[in-house]
């Protein structure tokens, strides 16, 4: 990094650390000797309903000069994974029975291990640089009071709590209960952190509370509807099947005796309705999406391409809200999965986070909102730029189901005619898993349709949402349709960012606190196919997510659904395959085998946003 000019940078200076107009913040302050002290934030509310305002621990660590008169920004990851310990999940079944599928709750038992704060980098890489860094337990979680409720008003109302005391707005306190003002905090926030950790700054942002000014929210959610449901359906994140909002507040209730949220636990298993899968006041109040016109800040925002866990649309949903709001924001997308930046751009990602940090909480003119808004990694270390996402330029392009002219399936997916008078029909195995049913494409299957384009005559992207709508008559235990879009061709493809090795430092390290990380890399596999994109729906939410209108078996409706967005890169002579099904098996809930499906091919169709 390039020096400073300006402000002096001594234990006497009043204000902000150095910076000069084209440089930044520099790693003049020693981590050994930075003050580490936990406060506990007074809030507002009540969640535990024991008669006092609920208090958050925060862990704070700041550059010990600030004990003098020197004032500077914070960054806060708030979590509620500090105090997060292996217990396992007590997942809902997904297979749908007559047996009741919320079990009575136990609260969890052994010796109270209250909170461990060694999980983030921001404090290494920025406190040298004058920065103070915040790990804030959420309600319910570690050694915070209250209850979790996968952010509801509260505990969005909680941590908002946290940026007020940065600004001299709210109260906190020592242990042993003496009053602590941030006198150090120059009041300009910043709240980041990945997953959980990035959507609670999006909650908060949604509030419009003074002083936080940037957010950078990786693998973040707008609204939890699109993570736990989507068009009416219970769907679960990628490898968490029969995960559920409930189940998570569940988890990370590591508060001290975690009983008196039993009452608050039970509330959530009946509100979130995993029986209908309607969006309900429930989901409402978790979707920070409609409210971000209250906030005035900034977002950088980061998500994993390949995230079958917090799924493309959570990012898109928070893209678009961000536009629809004309908030400045930036966008990230890489090939991995649910991973951090750290370890897919390394040094890299630090850099341009800081110059970020700088600019939004400094002042500092350096160039990072010169620098392209979107950058997306095409292949494993190299990048293109976008002014956008999906791609300026994209096109939908409308692709028709037919009958194969050898066989009834597999069928042909073609941009001509589709298939007049023509209907296809399949039987649900819930027992099979979707892979087992996009192999095979040269074959019939009892258990799905299959629609195959022709080889592509040139390489071509995916860029945005693809939709399907399909006419058909179901008839069954099951009222899901699912969708899947499919990659054909054998190719090496990415199979996971997995750790090597090899560490690299990119921060000082005090005891169990580190500044080095494993590095990373990209493992890869040949494979005959990849799904692009899937999508569901209840059948029964056909003209509405938050409705349930029973149908008639036997009787035809058209079902249109959006599909999860996608950046894809297609490559000529690979062919392009939708594969229809009802029970996803990873993803929805298993009702009975038997459903039967009766599709009229004239009337269904995919439309794909394509560039290139």
């Amino acid at each position: 990094m390039a020096g400073f000019a300006g402000l002096l940078l001594t234990s006497t200076v009043v204000a902000a650390p150095a910076r000069a107009a084209s440089h930044g913040t520099e790693p003049i302050y020693d981590y050994a000797q930075a003050i580490r002290e936990q406060v506990y934030v007074e809030t507002p509310v009540d969640s535990d309903r024991d008669g006092k305002k609920d208090r958050l621990s925060v862990y704070v660590v700041r550059p010990k000069e600030t004990d003098g008169s020197l004032k500077v920004a914070a960054i806060v990851e708030p979590s509620p994974y500090f105090g997060l310990t292996d217990a396992p999940a007590d997942y809902h079944p997904a297979d749908v029975t007559d047996v009741p599928r919320i079990a009575p709750w136990s609260p969890p038992t052994g010796a109270w291990q209250g909170a461990s704060y060694d999980r983030v980098y921001y404090d290494n890489y920025f406190v040298p640089r004058g920065y103070a860094v915040l790990s804030a337990n959420t309600l319910g979680t570690g050694d915070s009071d209250g209850c979790p409720s996968a952010i509801g008003t509260e505990e969005k109302l909680g941590m908002k709590t946290v940026v007020e005391w940065l600004t001299g707005d709210a109260k906190a306190f020592t242990k042993d209960g003496k009053e602590i003002k941030a006198s150090w905090s120059t009041g300009k926030v910043a709240m980041a952190g990945k997953s959980y950790d990035g959507t609670l700054p999006v909650a908060v942002a949604s509030t419009g509370v003074k002083g936080l000014k940037t957010v950078v929210s990786i693998s973040g959610i707008a609204s939890w509807y699109s993570y736990y449901r989507a068009n009416g359906a219970v769907v679960s994140p990628g490898g968490f099947v029969g995960e559920d909002a409930d189940l998570h507040a569940k988890v990370v209730l590591t508060r001290k005796n975690p009983e008196v949220c039993a009452p608050e636990m039970h509330e959530m298993e009946q509100a979130m309705d995993r029986v209908s899968g309607d969006y309900t006041a429930f989901w409402k109040e978790r979707n920070f999406a409609k409210d971000l016109g209250n906030y005035h800040g900034s977002v950088f925002q980061v998500a994993g391409i390949n995230d079958w866990n917090v799924k493309p649309k959570n990012f898109t949903d928070l893209w678009d809200a961000l536009g629809r709001n004309d908030i400045k924001r930036k966008l990230w997308i890489h090939q991995g999965a649910h991973d951090d930046p750290l370890y897919v751009a390394e040094q890299a990602w630090l850099d341009t986070v800081h110059k970020w940090f700088d600019h939004e909480l400094y002042g500092i003119d350096n160039d990072v909102m010169r620098q392209p808004r979107v950058r997306f990694e095409t292949a494993p270390g190299q990048w293109t730029n976008y002014r956008d996402w999906p791609e300026p330029g994209a096109h939908d392009v409308t692709l028709r189901f037919r009958a194969g002219d050898k066989a009834p399936q597999p069928g042909v997916l073609t941009t001509g005619w589709p298939g007049f008078g023509q209907r296809q029909g399949f039987v649900d195995d819930p027992a099979r898993t979707a892979d087992s049913l996009v192999a095979g494409a040269g074959q019939a299957d009892p258990n799905r349709l299959l629609y195959v384009s022709d080889p592509l005559p040139r390489d071509v992207r995916v860029s945005g949402t693809p939709e399907i709508t399909v006419r058909a008559s179901v008839d069954g235990k099951s009222p899901y349709l699912s969708a899947l879009l499919v990659d054909y061709g054998k190719d090496t493809r990415i199979t996971e960012l997995k750790a090597t090795t090899e560490n690299w430092c990119f921060g000082p390290t005090v005891g169990t606190d580190t500044g080095c990380r494993a590095k990373r890399r990209y493992a890869t596999a040949e494979s005959d196919f990849q799904v692009v994109s899937r999508g569901w729906i209840d059948v029964r939410n056909r003209n509405s997510a938050s409705v349930t209108e029973p149908i008639e078996p036997g009787r035809p409706y058209t079902f249109t659904w959006r599909m999860e967005p996608r950046q894809y890169q297609l490559k000529a002579g690979h062919r392009l395959g939708v594969v229809l099904l009802v029970t996803d098996h990873d993803y929805t809930l298993r009702y009975p085998a038997g459903t039967k499906i009766s599709a009229s091919l004239f009337a269904s169709s995919i439309r794909i946003p394509f560039a290139g």
